[in-house]
Parts: C-alpha cells; structure tokens; sequence
C-alpha cells in the first residue's frame, strides 16, 4: 500500500506495541490512530487529540475498559480511498482527520492520521450527520502523478440537507433535496470497461431518503464542486461574501411498493438482450403484448429493507421507447416528469469566517417522480440491513437481520449463496488483478500486454464483531481464504469508489494508488489495509499447483524486464523458487531460469548453488531426486564453464608450455592449468603401471560417464578424456595411453532419448535393457505399430540390398539420398549396434507388454490395449507370441474380464457408464474396446498355440556387454518358459469375449451372457488357460440352443441396424471391423449348435427390411436349404381368397397370385 508518489509507505505505526499480528500476511497494519483516553464526545474542544498518555497507559485502558473503545460504533465514518483524509462524525459535531509523517516514541517517522478540522456542521436546529462520505476529485493538470487534487466531503443530515465541503471545513454547497433524513450517500466513480461490449458506466452520487432515491451526475457535480471552490477563493482574497453557486443538476425517484427501505445500491445503467426484453414483456403484458424498437436503456437501483426483502427498480433512460406498447404512456408519464432542474435559487452557503444565518424558510420541494418495484425477494420475516456492490457491478452482498450473508446475482436478481452466522456483519469487496511483474502497474515502463487484459478475481470481505472475526472468501462459489482474529470493536471501511472526474481519456494515464478494504479497531487506534494474493482465487483443489504456475508466470515476466538489475531478479528469483512446492514446478522453473540470455552467470551460478542447499537440507525421502540430479548436474557445468572462461581470459599471459587439466571431484570435471610435467599427477600415466591394465583416473571418468544420464554428453566427456589424454603425453606415455585406455564406446543414447538413461542402467537391466528402453520410447512418441513394423521392414530390406551389392563398385555412390531413405538408414545404423537386442521380434515383445502397463495403469485408454495386441500379432516367432498373450491374460486381463462377464450377467443388459466404473474401473465406452482386444487376443493366442507345433524354440542371442552380467530376465525369456495353453479351453473364453462385446457394441437388452452356458461352461470360465477343464458337450439342452439363436440373431439385427444408410458414406465402404460381424455370427453358429442357415434368412431378411438391397443380394447364394415349397404356397393363397368376398379390391389380383404360384410349381 503506497502513499505518494508510490514512495512512502503506509506500512509506518505510531505505537508498535498496538499493531496486531496477523498470520499469512493477508491483513497488514497501516496507520495509528492517535487517541486519547479522556475523550468525551460531550466536550466542546473536539481540538483535544493529541498524544497525551503513553504507550503502557493506552494498553492498560484497552485491556481494562474493552467497553469504552466502543464509541466508534456510534460514529459517522467514512476514509477517502487514496487514504488522505478520514471523517469522524457524531450528531452536529466531526473531526477530519489527515496523514502527516511524525515522531514516535522510538525515534523514527511514522505516519499518523492527524487532526486537521473539527467543529459542529449543524446549520439547522435539531439536524445531525447522518451520513458522509469522502469523495477525492482528480487533477486537471497534466503532470498529475495519480494523486488527487483535493477531497471533498458530502454530509448527509437528519434534516434532509446535503452539504460539501473542503478538507478545512469550508462549505461549499448546501441542498435541501428531501424533508426525510438522508439514509446512505454513495459514489460511483468511472471505470474502464474491461471488455468490447459492456456498457461503460458514468459517475454519480446517489443519496438515499426513505421513500425517494436522488442521484446527481458525476460530470456535473465534479464540474460544480470546482467551480465552488474557486469562487471561494476568489470571495476569500477579494474580501467579497456575495458568491452565487453554479447549478446542480439532479434526479428524483420516489421508490414505491416496499414498507421499508435502510440501504441502496446503485447498478449503472443497462440494456436488455432481446430475450430478456420478450420475457419481460410476457410477464408484464401478457399473451398480447408487442415489442417496439431495441430495447431502452435503463438505469438500475437495488434496494434493501422490508417488505420484501430486497427490490429491484429500473428507471428507463432518456426518450428511449417503452418495453411494451400497452404502458408507453404511464412509463412516458414517469420519464417526462424526471427532474433535471437548475437549483440555483435554493443553494445556501457559507463563509470559513462567518456562520451562516439560519434559514427562516426552507426552499420549495419539487415532487419525486414515482418508480414502481420491478420485482423484489419477497421474505416477511427478513429485514435488510445493507448491501455493498462488488466492484464489477455483478454481484451484491446484503445482510438481514438473521445474521446472514446473502450474495445476489444482479443481473439475474437472485440469490446464490448465503453465510450463517453473522449477525452485525459488515462487509467489502475486494478486487485483485493478476500481475506478473509489479513494473506492469506502471504503463511507462511496460507496455501493454498483447495478450489483452489480466485476469481479475473478486472476494468478499466480512467482518463479525460478534466474534471478533475477519473473514476473505472467494466469490462465486470460492471457500475461505483466510480468517483473523481482530477484535470486536472494530469497522470495517469499504468505499466503493475511487477518484472523481475521470473519463476514458484522462484515466488512461492514471494508476491512481487506492485502497478497497479497510480495518479501524478503536481499542489499539489501528487503520489495516486487506491485501490478498491473485492465486487464492484459483481453484481450492489444485490451489497449491496454481499458485506454483503463477509465480512461474511471474518469473517468465520478471526475466523479460529490462530495466531490473542483476541482484534484483537474482533475489526474486531464489524467493520465487524457494516458494514453488511442486518439484516438476520447481524443476520448469529452474530450467527457464537457465535458458534466459539477461541473467548474468554468476546469477545462475549463486542461484542453483542456493536451490541445492536448500534441497539438501529437506528431508531425503521428501526430495525429488530429478529435481536434485538435475539441480546438482547444472551446478556442475556452470562451476565447468566458469573455470574454462577464467582459464581463455588468462591464456594470454601464459607460458605456452601450460597445459589443460581436466580433473574429477565428487562427481564434477574441473578444468586448471599446469606444466606438462604436471600431467602424470593424473593418473593417466605412470611408469609402474601394467601395459594391460587400465588407467585409475580413466576407470573414475567411465565410471561417472556410465552413470550420466544424457549418453550423449557422457559420450563427449570421454572423447575428450581420451583425446587429452592421447595429445599432451610423451610418446612412451602415449603408447601405455592407447594400450591402457580404450577407446569410449557408443552409448545407446544416440538411439534412445528418454528420461533417466544410463550406461550402467543398460547393463543392470539386463538382457532385455535396450529394448525395454526402445519400448519405453516408442510408447512416448505415440508410433502407430504399423509404421514401426514398416521402419523394422526397411532394416530388413537395407541390410538384405546391402549384403547383394558389396561386390558391385559404385553403383550408387552417385545417386542422391532422399530424406525418406535416410531415416530408414538412421534406423538401420541404431539397430546394427544392438543387432540381437533389437531382433524385431524381442522389440515388438517388448512394446505390446510395454502398452499394456500403461493402460493397466489407465484403463480408460482402450486404445494402449488395442495397440499392445497388433504388437502382438506382429511378432513373427508362435512360440513367443504364445508366452506373451498368456502372460498379458493371466497378469493383466482375465480380472476385469471376469468382472465384467459378472455385472453383464447381473443387469441382463448392456451396464450404464457408472456401473462399469464401479465394478471393472472403466467407462462404458472403454470397456467395449477393452472386450474386443479381449477377442483379439485370444484368437492371436490360439493362432500362436497351433502355430507353435510348427515352429521350433527360437535362440535368444545377446551383444558382447551382456555376456557376464547378470541382471533380471527379459519378457522374452519369461514368455519361452509359459505352458502352453488348453486350445479347447481358449476358445471357450472367446466364444464369450464375443457374446460379451456384442452386447457392448450393439446394446442388446434381455440377455444373461453366463445363462447361455450349462454348468460345466460356466464352472471352466476364468480359470487358468494351461490347465484342462471340463466343457460342455455336444448335447447341449434345447432351451439354451433357443436362447443361444435368438440371441445371435439380435446381434444381426443390431449389426444391420448400425449399418449406416445415407450418401455419404455407401454401406459397402464399411470398416473391416464392423463387415466382420455377420461372419463371427456365422462363425459362432456351429460352436454353439444354432443353424448357420436360419442366420442367414434372418440376415437377409433385415437387409432387405432396412432398405440395404446391394448387401443382401450378396448373401443368399451361401444358403444351404433354397428350396421354396410352393405348393403348399399356393394352397395357403387359396384359403386366403376362400376369406375374401368377391367385392373386394384385391380379389381380382389374389386370383393372379394363385396362377402364378401354381404355375411355377408344376414342372418344366
């Protein structure tokens, strides 16, 4: 919170021992108030604050006498939003009240809200201030920085008066509007509209009587308040008291149809969609009424009290047209009538030096316009208290006397949430825009974001005195932010406006620095200011990762700025991860950290050394190890790149003797100059050392290379070990060199980038390393099978090319190489480093298991199982193919299938999508892809068991580097030890994935899949697939074979029924998976003892019955049975003309009939 020129803080206290401290530095103190003990609002010296008692004295008198800091209850308040000016009212008497810098009893400045007026503002007999408000006017001057030129003060009194006046207590005008006590002033200042389309606000002063609502324009207010203070002025110098006032233009509405009225709210003027404006035009007019014109723009008002509860008014603007036709003239009657007048002639005044006499009679009242209640919140027993109006004019918060919080939705005139318990509540609305970078305020030194404006989240303040209790909650629906114990004697100051005089010209150059929300507690004499983050607004869920995201986007701003120095985006940046909580967060953030090109090095390096410590003093097991490794490996090369840069910037003053030193410390190379001689301190060579053996300091850099988790850079450290080695030895060192180090080796990196890979982890992991990690890859780049079996194709046909054209001499040499070609060869170059590794069958192997873990850890991507079984059906070798599709059943499969047979037979029908969830932990869609891989799988699994009789055990091979070291089995060598399976047995379990994803697909209803099974099939389901069961016979009951039919047949109707019939898309241009439907039907038919030819008639039938005639003349030449008995046709025929009487219509053509059948009866 700042106060002028952005410099000064209000942060300064007056008495230390008085701030409250808060938690979570939502509410931060501002100022103090400098009380005295003694005073009385009965004494006639209101000049009496100063600081008289000491620091202990105002302690004890707010522990003793709780009750006595409770005068402020009492009072007229009201604080300017720039913090430049604080009314104190109480009956005819008030004290303004302005910041000044001061002393303390420390030493040091603090500032202090001062005495700078006090006296009565009574200028009727009996009237008292009822109400006041502090109005800042802006400057006119081009050189303005923000801050206001001066406050006006609006008082309201119990007479009806309203009056303004300066900061000194200077009248400037007086207004009788209304005989009945002024109930609520308030302000509404302009504000850029934040979108294209909503309707831009204009400034206004509304003042709130009991039955009649005045507003005063805002321009002309602003326009007479100056002219006023400027002919006082002048009346001052010139000694002239025979000042005229300006006029004041106005409206007055006289609120009708509510018993009761205490608090109002001002909308701003709006426009009706064409919806709203005929549902409107419904309710009010009936069947008959009829629109005219666009609908009119009106000014709305809310209202709280009694009866009802809360009202709605709208007071259409201008000559525009009525809503309805049928009340144009009673609504035209309201609107000529609406007062704008010229209130010259009853303007009183007064001198700063001379007392006003009082008037002897009061000026003549003009009459309110009457404004009927659109609609209202009807509650008998409620009755309103306030309401306060959020900043962007949607949203309003009323508490009643219940003790409740109620939230309305203005534009709808509802109400969308309600607080309990708050009895005496006060509230504010506080808005926060989301910054980047704080330099954004300032329009000089950003420009404007391309990305149009920021976000802006609102939250409701309240504040129980019961309980003593500051509450922030988020709006619409938000949960509490933040709660803080501060007292019971405390007001809560929310002005709701900002600076007067403001258009969308002029507010373009201001950032005016005001306050929203503001705590008085009169018991430690303390003014707090509520601040609250932007990211509290975001989601309470994922409220930690949004905040993470949001200070990531603070920090993307902070490394774009230009104008911060070096040390300061280094210590926002440290503060900035230190509060990041999510590791992968924190891990982003570092990684754009390091990528920028304006942090200087020694930033970096003092950055990453700060994020290390820091993890290295958390808990182990609660560190991130990626986070750390990736922290501790970019410390490494910062420290690498400072020792090489600090060795190029003193290479022009040394001996070129000297030579480079690499070095390995705890993990790191460093880099240092030395003497020749200097190099057999490495290591690299010694005179004692075996020919044969390997060189200690070489075995260290492996040993670090191996365990590197980028190959590739781990593979140019070791070129580079051994090409310094090789160039700065002696030529007898040079020879033990070679003969001692071995040349670095190729790391699998180059063909596989994935995360966390090393050279040990290969070798740890075994026979199956390189492909896992292949595997690994492939499912992260998201490759279609076929294309990796067409790419695996390629290798094969390069290598075969390559083998027949060795004896050839140039034959393409000359032929250019197209970029096609040269990924094949890219492929074919990896896969020639791991020949036996990456056997295309071990990798098809290891990627169908490699899909079906990820989707056992996602069920609901139904397509990683689809793909794991075409990897399947691409491995070539049965015998494998055989031990992975038992393993992928018994490990992965056969539960969820047994769970869904199960609920499939409990429904009787196709399960809805919350069941599945529930018992197979998928969606319904999900789980029809998931029974057809089921189908899929195991017909692969039975093609594999009877190929496998015909194939031999495959020999698994292995590189050199795998030979001796020992590590887990791989999925192939698993595979090769499975039984083999119990054919009958699997095709069993198919026969049901079958029925069960025919169900799925086509939503058959009425049918149990386990009902069509005896016992003995029902008892071998879900069972191991390798072991032998007992199975139905081929005398199966009748009823089951009915069932089984009527069964099959629905699924071709369901088939046909699915068949799509329009031009678009031709029903012979169907997918191979859904043209394969009658034939698995047909397929089935044998299996389950149902004639093939009554599905077939049935088949036809449909087509032909759902206008699909190409389909169905393909079909009847596979019938069996086509002989048509026509005979017995034809006697049926007779026996439906014998029912006809001869008078009927179709007689004669039933006649016809009969000859014709007859005729293609008898024989040629």
């Amino acid at each position: 919170m700042h106060y002028s020129h952005g410099e000064e803080e209000f942060s300064k206290t007056a008495h230390s021992a008085a701030v409250v401290k808060l938690s979570r530095g939502l509410v931060n103190t501002v100022v103090l108030l400098s009380l005295d003990k003694d005073l009385n609002w009965e004494d006639a010296d209101w000049g009496s604050w100063e600081e008289k008692e000491s620091d202990e004295a105002v302690q004890e008198e707010s522990v003793s006498a709780p009750h006595s800091a409770s005068w402020l209850q009492d009072c007229v308040l009201s604080l300017s939003p720039t913090n430049d000016l604080m009314v104190i009212a109480r009956e005819q008497r008030a004290v303004f009240l302005a910041p000044k810098w001061k002393t303390g009893d420390s030493g040091r400045e603090e500032m202090q809200l001062a005495l700078s007026w006090s006296g009565a503002l009574n200028a009727e007999e009996g009237e008292c201030v009822s109400s006041a408000i502090c109005i800042p006017l802006a400057s006119q001057k081009r050189s303005s920085t923000g801050r206001p030129d001066w406050t006006c003060i609006v008082v309201g009194f119990t007479s009806g008066y309203v009056r303004f006046y300066t900061e000194s207590g200077v009248q400037l005008l007086a207004q009788l509007l209304n005989e009945d006590p002024v109930l609520q002033l308030k302000c509404r200042t302009y504000e850029i509209p934040r979108h294209p389309g909503v309707t831009e606000q204009h400034e206004e002063l509304s003042i709130l009587y009991p039955c009649a609502l005045v507003t005063i324009d805002g321009f002309s207010l602003f326009q007479s308040l100056r002219a006023c203070r400027n002919q006082v002025a002048r009346a001052a110098a010139a000694g002239n008291e025979n000042v005229q006032p300006p006029p004041l233009a106005y409206k007055k509405w006289g609120l009708q149809d509510m018993d009761s009225i205490v608090d109002h709210a001002s909308i701003g003027i709006m426009t009706l969609c064409p919806f709203d404006q005929m549902k409107n035009a419904s309710i009010l007019g009936g069947y008959h009424a009829t629109l005219k014109g666009s609908p009119p723009a009106m000014s709305q008002y809310i209202t709280v009290g009694a009866g009802p509860f809360s009202g709605f008014y709208y007071a259409i603007e201008g000559s525009s047209q009525p809503l309805l036709s049928h009340v144009a003239l009673a609504v035209a009657s309201k609107l000529t009538s609406a007062l704008f007048n010229a209130a010259s002639g009853w303007l009183g005044w007064k001198n700063k030096n001379e007392e006003e006499p009082v008037q002897k009679q009061k000026p003549k009242m003009e009459p309110a316009t009457p404004l009927a209640v659109r609609f209202g919140l009807p509650d008998s027993r409620r009755h309103g208290e306030s309401i306060c109006l959020s900043p962007c004019s949607t949203l309003a918060a009323v508490t009643d006397d219940f003790g409740r919080v109620i939230l309305l939705d203005v534009a709808r005139g509802l109400a969308i949430r309600m607080w309990k318990g708050y009895r005496d509540a006060q509230v504010g609305w506080i808005q926060v825009l989301e910054v980047l970078n704080e330099r954004e305020l300032d329009p000089r030194s950003a420009p404007p974001s391309p990305q149009g404006p920021s976000r802006v989240a609102q939250f409701l303040v309240i504040y129980a005195p019961r309980r003593g209790i500051l509450e922030v909650w988020g709006t619409q629906q938000g949960a509490r932010v933040g709660a803080f114990n501060v007292g019971k004697h405390c007001r809560l100051l929310y002005p709701g406006y900002k600076i007067m005089g403001l258009n969308n010209v002029t507010s373009q150059g201001w950032q005016p620095q005001t306050q929203q929300v503001c705590l008085i507690d009169a018991a430690t004499g303390s003014l707090r200011t509520v601040n609250v983050p932007f990211h509290l607004a975001l989601s309470d869920k994922k409220s930690e990762r949004a905040r993470d995201m949001h200070l990531v986007k603070r920090l993307g701003a902070l490394l774009k700025a230009k104008e911060l120095s070096s040390e300061t985006v280094e210590t926002e940046a440290k503060n900035i991860l230190q509060d990041i909580k999510y590791p992968a967060i924190k891990k982003q953030a570092l990684e754009s950290l390091l990528s920028s090109k304006n942090v200087p090095l020694s930033s970096l390096t003092s950055i990453a050394q700060a994020l290390l410590d820091s993890l290295k003093g958390q808990d182990p097991e609660g560190v991130d190890e990626a986070l750390l490794q990736l922290c501790s490996s970019q410390l490494k090369l910062l420290q690498l790149y400072t020792d090489i840069e600090k060795i190029h910037s003193e290479g022009a003053g040394q001996d070129s003797t000297t030579a480079d030193t690499m070095e390995c410390e705890e993990g790191a190379v460093r880099l240092s100059r030395g003497q020749d001689s200097d190099w057999i301190q490495l290591g690299a060579v010694e005179e004692s050392w075996d020919l044969q053996s390997v060189s200690p300091w070489w075995q260290q850099v492996r040993s670090e290379c191996s365990q590197a988790e980028s190959p590739g850079a781990a593979l140019l450290a070791a070129l580079v070990g051994h090409s310094v080695a090789k160039s700065r030895v002696n030529q007898l060192a040079e020879k033990k060199t070679l003969l001692s180090c071995p040349a670095p080796r190729g790391a699998a990196g180059g063909a596989v980038s994935t995360s966390r890979i090393t050279v040990r982890g290969l070798l740890e992991a075994g026979r199956g390393g390189v492909a896992d990690s292949v595997a690994k890859w492939v499912f992260k780049q998201d490759v279609v099978p076929r294309l990796l079996k067409a790419a695996l194709g390629k290798r094969g046909a390069a290598e075969s090319q390559e083998e027949e054209g060795e004896g050839e001499e140039g034959s393409s040499s000359d032929k250019p190489e197209t970029e096609g070609e040269g990924r094949g060869f890219q492929r074919a170059a990896v896969c020639q480093r791991f020949p036996c590794s990456l056997d295309p069958d071990l990798l098809f192997a290891h990627c169908c298991w490699e899909y079906v873990v990820q989707w056992n850890k996602d069920p609901e991507e139904g397509r990683y199982l689809a793909w794991s079984v075409e990897h399947l059906r691409c491995i070539c070798n049965a015998h494998i193919q055989h031990g992975i599709a038992v393993m992928m059943w018994s490990t992965f499969i056969v539960k969820r299938f047994s769970a869904a047979a199960f609920l499939m037979d409990k429904v009787g029908k196709a399960p809805k999508d919350r069941l599945c969830r529930r018992d197979v932990g998928m969606g319904d869609s999900a789980m029809t892809s998931f029974l057809g891989s089921c189908s899929q799988l195991l017909q692969t699994l039975m093609e594999a068991d009877v190929g496998s009789d015909e194939m031999g055990v495959p020999l698994l091979e292995v590189e050199d580097p795998w030979q001796c070291v020992e590590g887990p089995a791989s999925i192939v060598e698993l595979a090769l030890e499975q039984r083999h399976v119990h054919y009958p047995l699997v095709q069993h379990h198919y026969i049901l994935t079958s029925i069960l994803h025919a169900i799925m697909r086509f939503s058959i209803k009425t049918v149990k899949p386990l009902g069509l099974f005896d016992s003995k099939g029902k008892n071998a389901f879900f069972r191991d697939l390798t072991t032998i069961q007992l199975l139905p016979s081929e005398d199966m009951d009748p009823t089951l074979v009915s069932l089984r039919q009527q069964f099959l047949l629905k699924v071709l109707s369901g088939w046909v029924q699915s068949v799509p019939r329009d031009d678009s898309c031709p029903p012979l241009a169907l997918l191979p998976q859904d043209q394969a439907w009658p034939a698995l039907a047909v397929e089935l038919a044998p299996v389950l003892q149902v004639s093939a030819d009554v599905l077939r008639r049935h088949l036809v039938c449909e087509l032909y019955n759902y206008g699909l005639d190409p389909l169905a003349e393909e079909d009847p030449q596979d019938l069996k049975n086509t002989d048509v008995p026509l005979s017995r046709t034809g006697r049926l025929v007779s026996r439906v003309i014998d029912a006809l009487p001869e008078n009927h219509g179709q007689y004669g053509l039933a006649l016809h009939l009969v000859e014709a059948v007859e005729a293609m009866g008898a024989p040629q």
